[in-house]
């Protein structure tokens, strides 16, 4: 016999509503705490959705259900890759892969490309695999054109920062133009509003220089962008890394030691897994001034950092 349908009740609304909130101040938290620390009650509150979604008979709240389901697995995976410092690509990309596939069955592009994009950041910055990466990019524009100018934005400048990696210049600055354009365009009523920050444009473009080569852009770019970025502190420390790259690059060791050490402070509360991989790579790049003095304190910073993990 066929379960006849009803209509969601008030607490069934409320759940919902309150899981979403839960989950939201859970997304809030990402920038400001190891994401070790967040991924047993992200873990729970994956759990839950999950069993409540095979629990409520179809309609309204079961779709609401399966919504959040897809977002609690993009965060789950999100979680997981930062805390093993982007090592763990297999487990974030099956949720990723649980995220696509719930939201393709709902026709939901925004947690689609969302998640589509999250899998586009293992390929580039874990896998470093830059051309699937740049297809993956592409393919979350893509899903996402026609409801979100944030996440099509968000996905062009990623796709940008692909093309720089696989030295196509032309490319890459015509992607941060379309990038810049979508952005130019989101309001407060794009589906994916909670994701945009203004400071988004000058991190992904002054990483794009600095791959690209053009560390004056970069630095340009990327110390505008750190100043803004003083409430994101993961995000922070990846701008740093890469601002404290550039000045090596540039021989500019006063200046690289200055964002080194900014960068390691901003680690120590964090643990992100961007910056800790930036600050390991700008070490490796200061070894041509290891016998100097401020040099070997910073470096011992770091290690400290590690030990402390």
């Amino acid at each position: 016999m066929k379960h006849a349908l009803r209509h969601p009740s008030r607490t069934d609304l409320l759940t919902v509503a309150e899981l979403r909130t839960s989950l939201r101040k859970l997304n809030e938290r990402y920038d400001r705490i190891p994401s070790a620390v967040l991924l047993a009650e992200a873990g729970q509150q994956l759990g839950h959705i999950e069993f409540l979604t095979g629990e409520v008979p179809a309609g309204r709240v079961q779709r609401d259900l399966r919504v959040l389901l897809a977002d609690a697995a993009t965060l789950m995976g999100q979680l997981v890759w930062d805390a093993s410092h982007r090592r763990d690509h297999a487990t974030a990309r099956a949720y990723y892969a649980q995220s696509v596939e719930v939201a393709k069955h709902l026709n939901e592009p925004v947690a689609e490309g969302h998640a589509l994009l999250r899998t586009c950041y293992v390929a580039l910055y874990g896998a470093n695999d830059h051309r699937e990466g740049l297809n993956l990019a592409l393919q979350a524009a893509h899903t996402t054109r026609f409801t979100s100018h944030v996440l099509t934005g968000l996905a062009m400048l990623h796709a940008a920062e692909a093309h720089a990696y696989l030295g196509e210049g032309r490319e890459c600055e015509r992607a941060l133009l379309g990038a810049e354009k979508h952005l130019e365009q989101a309001t407060a009523t794009d589906s994916a509003c909670e994701m945009y920050a203004p400071t988004h444009f000058g991190r992904l473009a002054g990483s794009c220089y600095l791959t690209l080569g053009d560390y004056r852009r970069a630095r340009q770019y990327l110390g505008e962008t750190a100043e803004l970025l003083l409430d994101r502190r993961k995000s922070r420390a990846i701008v740093l890394g890469n601002l404290t790259l550039a000045a090596i690059r540039e021989h500019d060791l006063d200046a690289a030691l200055d964002t080194f050490n900014d960068s390691v402070n901003e680690l120590h509360s964090t643990r992100g897994g961007g910056g800790m991989n930036l600050c390991f790579r700008a070490a490796r790049e200061l070894k041509p001034w290891r016998t100097e003095s401020a040099v070997q304190e910073a470096q011992d910073r770091l290690m400290a950092l590690m030990e402390a993990s």
